[in-house]
């Protein structure tokens, strides 16, 4: 069973996303918070799986609450349709990917499956195009820990940035699912990164992947 955690502001909202966790055999929601501390002090008492973050919210926003128990838990981020800078910083604070909060049921369903497994969510079509927006205004910086990679290990890791699953990583360099999940942990391990997320991030700010300008977000 999956344990859920739903933060939002909004009470119409939450009792939406425990009536749809709810409906399924392997969900349930441990608790509702209408902020972000609300939402740290529920993590540490109810100790969910994940928790389903609202970005803007008062007293205590989801950036601050994700920074505070991302490494209890794992942190889906929800959004709106607008690609959202907090969204960014949410990223870089521990979350494990976003999700926008007009997805279809099934998407969020599918979402909080995959983030509690220990994968991280990032839609190429979204997630690594709102990280593109962002990074890309300051200057690349140096990454520590990019001297020690080697040549396939970039190759992994820019591949990644472009929102590539392990199975899509595996077909394009023609390597096996064992290889491609041990260069992944050695990308983890030499950038000190906590997972997917924080290895996208990496790539955009070492200038591994030029960054798209803003526009329409494809698919949407």
């Amino acid at each position: 069973m999956i344990r859920v955690l739903v933060a939002d502001d909004q009470a119409l909202v939450r009792g939406s996303f425990r009536l749809l966790i709810e409906s399924q055999d392997d969900l349930t929601v441990v608790g509702e918070a209408a902020d972000g501390r609300e939402a740290v002090a529920l993590t540490r008492t109810k100790s969910p799986d994940v928790v389903l973050m609202d970005v803007r919210m008062p007293e205590t926003d989801g950036i601050t609450a994700t920074r505070e128990i991302a490494g209890e838990t794992r942190v889906l981020i929800l959004t709106t349709f607008d690609l959202d800078e907090y969204v960014y910083s949410a990223l870089r604070a521990g979350a494990s990917g976003f999700l926008l909060k007009d997805a279809p049921p099934d998407d969020l369903l599918n979402a909080i499956r995959v983030v509690a497994s220990g994968e991280t969510l990032l839609a190429p079509s979204v997630t690594t195009r709102l990280i593109a927006e962002f990074v890309s205004r300051p200057a690349p910086r140096v990454l520590h820990g990019l001297d020690t990679l080697t040549n396939r290990e970039i190759e992994v890791l820019t591949l990644i940035a472009h929102g590539l699953s392990n199975t899509e990583l595996s077909a394009q360099l023609q390597l096996s699912p064992g290889t491609v999940k041990t260069h992944v942990g050695r990308l983890l391990a030499k950038l000190g990164a906590r997972d997917r997320a924080q290895l996208v991030i990496a790539a955009y700010e070492a200038g591994l992947v030029e960054p798209r300008r803003r526009g329409p977000v494809d698919g949407l």
